[in-house]
């Protein structure tokens, strides 16, 4: 490679549970620079989700975490063109790649979904996905279908 790999950016942790996983979501979160709207919309979902789940012992933020968990994806499947053909190549995902494309289908399948605020779509998006349900799970399952099709052509890895 020409160019030397640029450094790592560290974040720092969110004010109000101390979590740098919750600042890298409402960087994710956040439109036209406005970091402290997403903040807000951010705690205001973890309280939606307390009322919605007042039964459960589990806090809010456990609740987030374990929904991240349920729709990260292990494996995807890339394009790799072989003698003229391409093949769709099911490839492993590092760690980094997986959390950014989990809070990204979160956030992407809580918009489409239908309600009166983003707080309010997030929240309903987090508890399915919680439950092992809603478009963002789907996604990952897709996801993990297409690769487990394709798993014939995993000797063209590159």
């Amino acid at each position: 490679m020409r160019k030397t790999k640029p450094k790592k950016r560290h974040l720092l942790p969110d004010p109000k549970f101390n979590d740098v996983l919750v600042t890298r979501f409402v960087n994710d979160l956040m439109k036209d620079g406005k970091k402290s709207l997403a903040y807000t919309i951010f705690y205001d979902t973890l309280d939606l989700v307390a009322k919605r789940m007042k039964n459960d012992e589990v806090t809010p933020l456990d609740v987030w975490k374990k929904a991240l968990e349920n729709i990260t994806p292990q494996v995807e499947v890339k394009s790799r063109r072989v003698g003229g053909a391409n093949f769709q190549v099911p490839m492993e995902i590092r760690n980094e790649r997986k959390v950014a494309i989990s809070i990204k289908n979160l956030i992407l399948y809580a918009g489409k979904r239908s309600g009166k605020s983003m707080a309010d779509k997030l929240s309903s998006e987090i508890i399915a996905a919680y439950n092992l349900e809603g478009g963002a799970y789907k996604k990952k399952e897709d996801t993990h279908r297409m690769a487990e099709a394709n798993r014939a052509f995993a000797h063209f890895r590159f």
